[in-house]
């Protein structure tokens, strides 16, 4: 059985996260200082501080598209009992836009991991038309899965992910402190 290639299913977001999918839809996140997201890039906490510029392909305005922003190593990889923490949401953006035209259902919280490498994860959502989508009532053991059964929304149609390890970590080891 030949092995994956596909960087979301090598670093487990697949699996951890998401349920295997074919991305369809071309999403471009790009923070501060013009600093691109890439699968399995590292950045920094002081390069995340504010939130990113989302852009989501597609080719009908009339689509609309959710986005979240988790992560599954919430506190920390070696006891993720958080998992997954909701970093951001943003509901209703139209395809050929960004998340600036969309509605903010939970505002962007940087993320500051305190031990370990993080997985930063950006999942892209179509959905069947403009819809109401409620803010969870806490941040931490939020769940991708269930969240798009809850809403309809399905498999995933684009999905990112960044490394993130505290500032100052110089081998971003998951020991405990």
């Amino acid at each position: 059985m030949p092995r994956s290639t596909n960087p979301l299913v090598i670093s487990r977001v697949v699996g951890d996260v998401l349920e295997p999918f074919t991305s369809s839809v071309g999403m471009r996140i790009v923070y501060e200082g013009n600093v691109e997201v890439v699968n399995c890039s590292e950045l920094k906490p002081s390069q995340i501080i504010n939130q990113p510029r989302v852009d989501v392909g597609g080719d009908d305005l009339r689509t609309l598209y959710t986005l979240i922003l988790v992560d599954p190593d919430a506190p920390s990889p070696g006891d993720p009992n958080m998992r997954e923490y909701l970093h951001w949401m943003v509901t209703n953006i139209p395809a050929t836009t960004g998340a600036t035209y969309g509605e903010e259902v939970v505002a962007y919280e940087n993320p500051r991991p305190v031990v370990g490498i993080h997985r930063l994860v950006f999942v892209l959502f179509r959905q069947m038309g403009r819809q109401t989508i409620y803010a969870p009532g806490w941040r931490q053991s939020f769940n991708t899965r269930d969240f798009a059964e809850l809403y309809n929304l399905g498999s995933p149609v684009a999905a990112i992910f960044f490394n993130c390890k505290p500032e100052n970590s110089p081998t971003g080891s998951s020991r405990r402190r």
